[in-house]
């Protein structure tokens, strides 16, 4: 079944139908032949006004994690039981998605120039339409990530853990880590919180495919927070105790270039002077061994074997006392 999509220039929730699940494609630019381009929306909304949560996925063109999880989640949505709304978009960056590309089509990356110029570049344009056409709609948002190419990541949250919702948002994901990262500029999570929307970031798995636990894991945590809101009737998970809390993540980097391989596996706490990673020459021989600098936690690494000087190892973080 292909059933007609209507297609809208501007989402106006007030005219959105109550009690059921609805699909729009939103015009947000045009393309250098005049046709537009659009991104899918999918609208619950329940028969009781109330919150709205907004989930974005695939602002990376290359990271499909997400799209799946937006999917499942309006199959599982009891629109009947729904107190409020939930918007999903489950491609966010259109022309990027197409071309199985993380940036954009003048080479920027769209979450560094968050929330873009309504008169700007190509990049900036799109940016500021999404912002202003669907994000400020949202009462909460999610947005949906993965690890870029070349590398892999553990299922971990970014959240600004001093601000009491977004804190509870974060630990309701059930995630294996939680970093303290206040909003930065350029984000698409820096500009919901300078819009008053708290907003937590979920980094789910690997780039460029399906991963079904991760999903499943993203899932799980999204329905744990629409339960805690009321807006459906969702049984509340308790928080994991397993959860790993850091303060603070850096990126350890190559020094120079060569063959990499990247020791302990994401989620793994590693001990200060532990020996994270090995640099090989095309020769086959050892060139330089890498160390961890403090005791710390695995949240992503490098998993491209080739790797030059000021190549990425390993995304680290540091636990909280």
């Amino acid at each position: 079944m292909n059933p007609k999509i209507p297609t809208i220039k501007k989402l106006d929730l007030n005219s959105v139908p109550n009690n059921c699940i609805t699909r729009y494609w939103l015009e947000i630019v045009e393309d250098g032949m005049g046709v537009s381009i659009n991104i899918p929306l999918i609208i619950a909304k329940g028969a009781e006004t109330g919150r709205v949560v907004g989930l974005t996925a695939a602002l990376h063109g290359n990271e499909l994690n997400g799209i799946s999880v937006i999917q499942r989640l309006f199959n599982e949505i009891d629109i009947t039981k729904l107190k409020g709304t939930v918007i999903g978009i489950p491609v966010l960056n259109a022309p990027s998605f197409l071309r199985k590309k993380r940036r954009f089509l003048d080479g920027v990356d769209l979450n560094h120039i968050m929330p873009g110029k309504e008169n700007g570049t190509v990049s900036q344009v799109y940016a500021w339409r999404v912002v202003n056409k669907v994000v400020k709609n949202f009462d909460y948002l999610l947005d949906l990530h993965t690890a870029s190419n070349g590398r892999i990541n553990s299922y971990y949250i970014r959240a600004d853990m001093s601000d009491e919702v977004v804190r509870k948002m974060a630990l309701l994901q059930n995630a294996q880590i939680i970093v303290h990262n206040p909003p930065s500029d350029g984000t698409l999570r820096g500009t919901a919180d300078e819009l008053d929307i708290p907003a937590i970031t979920l980094e789910v798995g690997n780039p460029n495919l399906f991963q079904k636990g991760m999903i499943r894991d993203g899932l799980t945590g999204i329905h744990n927070l629409l339960g805690y809101l009321g807006i459906t009737d969702s049984e509340v998970e308790e928080i994991s105790e397993d959860t790993v809390i850091c303060k603070k993540s850096y990126w350890i980097y190559c020094d120079q270039g060569g063959l990499l391989t990247v020791h302990p596996e994401v989620a793994e706490i590693v001990e200060k002077n532990q020996k994270i990673a090995t640099m090989r020459n095309l020769f086959g021989d050892v060139i330089k061994e890498y160390f961890a600098p403090e005791k710390g936690i695995v949240i992503g690494k490098s998993v491209s074997p080739v790797n030059q000087t000021g190549g990425r190892i390993m995304h680290f973080g540091i636990m909280k006392n």
